[in-house]
């Protein structure tokens, strides 16, 4: 597929796991796209962002590695997304980031500065504690739990700002807290 036919593809796509699917295979494989999708959705003020978003997702779920020449800008951006679809992708996005940071760093290498972490955490905390979309919460408290492996007072946080939101929140919210807290609550 030639970028113009991406980009058109791309444009045109729907939120439908089938599409998405198609367009992620299609970036995997052919990864010369795979530039053209992070800049189109790193790019909030593009109408379809969100929309590259939800591709990106899906080709970083497999190869989060394609994302280490791109992670200052995309850190950087965090607190700029503003539609629903794409802090939700952004979202799954930073948890997958989280884990694959944890894992190098078993191995004693890094896949984030610390400053790139600290970007992470303060927008997942402002996505945790603001009028965010449930699934994009869970993957924020999902994703500060494993930061919280290398900063304890992640899990202070999250003991006091989980249960609080249980009023507000559905059952979605409520099941994802109670892990969260459960596993905090083994780490110790």
């Amino acid at each position: 597929m030639v970028t113009q036919d991406f980009i058109k593809a791309l444009e045109n796509s729907t939120a439908h796991r089938p599409v998405r699917d198609q367009l992620s295979t299609e970036v995997l494989q052919n990864p010369e796209l795979y530039i053209v999708l992070i800049k189109k959705a790193l790019d909030p003020t593009d109408k379809n962002h969100y929309k590259a978003c939800w591709t990106l997702e899906l080709v970083l779920e497999q190869k989060i590695d394609w994302l280490a020449n791109y992670l200052e800008d995309f850190c950087k951006m965090l607190p700029s997304f503003s539609h629903d679809g794409a802090i939700r992708s952004i979202s799954k996005i930073c948890m997958f980031t989280g884990k694959h940071h944890l894992k190098l760093r078993k191995r004693n290498q890094d896949f984030l500065t610390e400053k790139q972490v600290q970007y992470i955490i303060e927008t997942c905390f402002d996505w945790l504690i603001n009028d965010t979309k449930v699934a994009s919460k869970v993957y924020a408290m999902r994703t500060l739990f494993e930061f919280g492996k290398l900063h304890q007072w992640i899990y202070t946080e999250l003991k006091e700002i989980l249960p609080k939101d249980f009023i507000s929140h559905s059952p979605a919210y409520h099941a994802a807290a109670k892990e969260i807290l459960q596993k905090i609550a083994k780490a110790k």
